[in-house]
């Protein structure tokens, strides 16, 4: 993600839509990272996230010309985003939808016992990790579409509740409301279950050759303890003025980003060396 201001970001799509490259690739950059995080939050695949995100840039390049700067940039590029990824049909989950009775039930009754040792010769450490983070993520599965969204731009983008609610379409009060007890949903069920996030008996390390055989882990593919995590600092103009309401913010330090993967950047590369993207500078 680039160090561009709301300010700056504002005045290159302006550039970006008249034909500038440099202003398009600085644009893409200032957002490409929202767009893949919010994804695979929103998706549950690393995968789904990569093709959904790849989806987003598209949208936001190709809706340039309309941008009217009525807000900021970045809040219309976030809006550009949830609302595609709130109706999204084509990710894994849309045809096996989870909730938290399933979940709960698969970490009280799994038969752990007389697995064979599946790790491929792959740290344990790193393979429990590797459980940890994608289990977490998909975890939010649990949750509509919509309750989803409202938990993941509060606990990880951290809007404040007037850029959540112009993004999402509702009042800052609805959204501050709809964050806290989302937020308490989800607590209470880490709490319940979880041993690395709260007092539940689960422990990943004891569930490494179980998420093998069940094919919720592999070994060759370490999507999460592979993907490197941007710059904090460089996501102040995203993040907004983080509102302190519930006081849980502590229990999903898992809920947080990760940068744009290489093959969507490099997607991306040929893509405005292409017709498509001559179109949209000319438009």
């Amino acid at each position: 993600m680039s160090k561009n201001t709301n300010e700056d970001l504002n005045a290159l799509a302006d550039r970006a839509a008249a034909g500038d490259r440099d202003a398009l690739e600085a644009v893409i950059a200032g957002v490409q990272d929202m767009a893949f995080s919010l994804s695979l939050r929103m998706l549950g695949t690393f995968a789904d996230a990569e093709d959904a995100a790849q989806e987003i840039l598209m949208k936001i390049l190709s809706g340039l010309p309309s941008f009217r700067q009525e807000s900021a940039f970045t809040t219309w590029a976030f809006r550009v985003a949830v609302n595609h990824l709130k109706n999204y049909k084509k990710h894994m989950f849309a045809h096996a939808p989870l909730n938290f009775e399933f979940y709960g039930n698969d970490i009280e009754n799994a038969d752990l016992q007389n697995i064979p040792d599946l790790s491929q010769n792959v740290e344990q450490s790193v393979l429990a990790e590797e459980l940890k983070l994608s289990c977490t993520n998909v975890m939010l599965q649990c949750l509509d579409p919509e309750s989803r969204c409202i938990f993941v731009l509060g606990t990880m983008f951290k809007a404040d509740s007037r850029m959540a609610g112009e993004i999402l379409g509702i009042t800052p009060e609805a959204y501050r409301q709809r964050l806290s007890r989302v937020r308490g949903k989800m607590a209470q069920f880490l709490s319940a279950y979880c041993g690395e996030y709260g007092s539940g008996k689960c422990r990943c390390r004891d569930r490494i050759n179980y998420a093998i055989r069940s094919h919720r882990l592999d070994p060759a593919q370490l999507d999460y303890t592979s993907a490197s995590s941007p710059d904090m600092e460089q996501l102040r103009e995203i993040k907004g003025a983080m509102e302190e309401i519930d006081g849980l913010s502590q229990q999903f330090s898992f809920c947080k980003m990760y940068q744009t993967p290489e093959r969507l950047k490099e997607y991306i590369r040929k893509f405005l060396d292409s017709p498509a993207a001559a179109a949209v500078k000319n438009a």
